[in-house]
């Protein structure tokens, strides 16, 4: 792995700099939605159904309504603009948070899923700003852009598991207090998008080079390599942190707790993005991405070593950082190898692979979490087992990454 050279500050312009803090605003007061829809499904989903196995099945149908929505929205900014596929992933999570609502007055379980897979669109256009920041941003200072708006999550790590508390109980029924917040963050989001000012790529005339396929595109080591890094980085988060609240709760602690573990990873997983893209700079991508798979496996040993408090907030945390470098070192290794007319399809390609892999880890989650043993610790165990092999593919691709790099240097 070859170290990339430390680049020069070049000056930011108005425009970029505006986006940029309307995006880190987004990312920490609307994405605080995803905090407290994390802590809270799986305990709801666990009330509401009677087979324990699919308690986590609400966070599983977000997850795939991310990736059903990664292709169409990321098709639909293309023709119509970051701010509009915002406004309309906000409007969805409102929508999907009063379904989700009235799911939990109702008692139905159908209806609380169906109010997940809409929130996933919420979650599919959150995934979007990460991207939207380097749209008006000069290539040096992409890798720092994304970070700066992946850190914006410090906010949101604080604000959600707080909404959590305040709300959680604040009703006659269970966690409905928690939604009626969420609707209200994403009426705020709409409005905070109105000041979004990114143009719209020109569309390529007949005869121009349209770029290439989605085929072409995977077939690129480097996209290949970094799709499945990132896919690895947050499905294993996904894994672990999707049983958290049940396992926190199932070994005797109480909801409370459970808000504090997750508002300790969530922290973990943004703080470091302050530093993210100058460690980029400084050492390569392909070195930061290899950081943050052994940061994951070493979550994955310390959950293993027992079920104190410590060791929740030392896996978690460890988790989180892990994710923030795997993630956004992954992010920044795509947003390098493709052109501008490939942007719409290589962008939703990879969050659609990145959720189709969420999706399997948050359905497994739960069913490895209460259907693999006879107890709470047998199934937290086999969570953080279960990470082992696909930190072993994704260490395997990046490695082969790396040997064909120095091959075509030699």
């Amino acid at each position: 792995m070859t170290a990339a050279p430390l680049l020069m500050a070049e000056p930011i312009d108005a425009r970029t700099k505006r986006n940029l803090l309307i995006l880190v605003a987004a990312q920490g007061f609307i994405g605080a939605q995803m905090p407290i829809i994390f802590i809270v499904a799986g305990l709801a989903g666990q009330s509401l159904v009677s087979n324990p196995c699919w308690a986590t099945l609400p966070i599983t149908c977000i997850v795939v309504g991310s990736m059903l929505a990664a292709s169409p929205l990321s098709l639909f900014m293309q023709h119509f603009g970051r701010r509009a596929g915002f406004i309309l992933g906000a409007f969805a999570g409102a929508l999907g948070a009063t379904i989700g609502a009235y799911g939990l007055m109702s008692a139905s379980f159908p209806l609380f899923l169906l109010g997940s897979l809409l929130t996933g669109i919420y979650m599919s256009a959150q995934a979007f700003y990460r991207f939207a920041a380097t749209d008006t941003a000069t290539p040096s200072f992409r890798p720092k852009a994304i970070s700066w708006v992946m850190a914006g999550g410090l906010i949101s790590a604080v604000f959600g598991p707080f909404l959590v508390k305040v709300t959680a109980q604040s009703m006659m029924v269970p966690f409905l207090g928690c939604y009626l917040a969420v609707i209200g963050l994403n009426i705020f989001g709409m409005l905070l998008f109105m000041g979004l000012d990114v143009p719209h790529l020109p569309k390529p005339e007949k005869g121009t080079d349209q770029g290439r396929s989605r085929i072409q595109m995977l077939k690129d080591p480097r996209i290949a390599v970094a799709i499945i890094c990132a896919t690895v980085s947050y499905a294993l988060m996904n894994l672990v942190m999707t049983s958290t609240p049940l396992a926190v709760v199932g070994c005797g602690f109480q909801t409370a707790d459970a808000a504090d573990v997750v508002t300790a990873h969530v922290l973990a997983m943004y703080a470091p993005a302050f530093i993210t893209g100058h460690v980029i700079a400084r050492i390569g991508v392909e070195r930061v991405v290899a950081i943050g798979l052994i940061l994951l496996s070493f979550a994955g040993i310390v959950a293993l070593m027992g079920i104190e408090m410590m060791n929740f907030y030392g896996a978690l945390i460890l988790l989180g950082v892990g994710w923030n470098f795997g993630f956004i070192g992954s992010t920044a290794m795509l947003s390098a190898h493709h052109s501008p007319q490939e942007r719409g399809r290589v962008q939703g390609l990879n969050d659609l692979l990145v959720f189709a892999g969420v999706s399997v880890a948050s359905l497994s989650s739960g069913i490895l979490m209460n259907c693999s043993g006879a107890s709470v610790i047998d199934g937290w165990d086999a969570v953080n087992i279960a990470m082992l092999p696909l930190l072993t593919m994704a260490g395997a691709a990046l490695i082969w990454l790396s040997l064909l790099n120095r091959k075509a240097q030699a």
